[in-house]
């Protein structure tokens, strides 16, 4: 299994919910004594779209992730939301001419659509970082988040590209990459460097990354449990802003409301 789908059966023990892409994985629970849904791109060695078999976000898993954000919501219309919780193991979003052809950009667009609904619809949402974060695919799943949390360890890492694409498209080898990096955080792949950008709420140490244990889990729920609190009635992202090195963005959306 990949480290998404160990980290969804670790926090959730429920059944796995029926009638989604084999590549969607959904699994109803609770946090703190409130019910919660955990959502996980996992990889489908036979998913119809040969792009998408590697735990990549394409046509089905876009599709796929908006349906169980959108169950969620009208389930819980007119009760309490439930929280949600987007384990986030995505390489990159699937490139492929059919994806492009047959509109990956809808498909994607429209799961960003369904967890900002919920969002704005008072459900708690929490990105938990447990592998790749990489392009579209994080876009699509887990960035809506109004609090990101993120496993400390190598191989949790974000970016818009891979460092090979990343390299070709700015005329580079990857050594030269990753020197840059070292130096421009928004260019960096690591968890300490994206944290630093101020996007995370908290970063979680845990014995076994792979194969988390029963001591792993339970204390990475505990920080969920919290993130629900902090999050509180907010239905916002503006607990992103403020770190020094989003000093630019703080400007930008002052001198937005100025001239608006």
């Amino acid at each position: 299994m990949s480290r998404g789908y160990q980290w969804l059966r670790a926090l959730a023990q429920g059944n796995e919910l029926p009638g989604l892409p084999a590549s969607i994985k959904v699994v109803d629970g609770e946090l703190g004594n409130r019910p919660a849904r955990f959502i996980a791109v996992v990889p489908d060695a036979q998913n119809p779209f040969p792009r998408a078999r590697q735990g990549e976000v394409g046509l089905l898993e876009g599709w796929g992730l908006a349906q169980a954000v959108d169950q969620a919501i009208e389930a819980d219309a007119g009760g309490l939301a439930r929280v949600l919780v987007a384990v986030v193991d995505v390489p990159s979003q699937a490139y492929g001419r059919r994806e492009e052809a047959l509109g990956i950009h809808q498909a994607l667009a429209g799961a960003v659509e369904a967890y900002a609904r919920a969002r704005l619809a008072g459900h708690p949402l929490i990105g938990l970082l447990v592998g790749k974060a990489m392009s579209g695919a994080f876009l699509a799943h887990g960035y809506q988040a109004q609090r990101l949390i993120a496993l400390e360890d190598p191989g949790v890492m974000v970016h818009a590209m891979g460092k090979a694409a990343a390299a070709r498209i700015t005329l580079r080898s990857v050594e030269e990459l990753e020197a840059l990096a070292a130096k421009v955080p928004p260019m960096a792949y690591d968890i300490a460097s994206y944290a630093s950008l101020g996007l995370l709420w908290e970063r979680v140490e845990v014995d076994a990354v792979e194969q988390p244990t029963p001591a792993d889990a339970a204390k990475v729920r505990e920080v969920l449990v919290r993130a629900v609190d902090d999050i509180g009635s907010s239905t916002d992202l503006r607990s992103r802003l403020g770190a020094a090195n989003r000093a630019a963005s703080t400007q930008v959306r002052e001198r937005l409301r100025a001239q608006w």
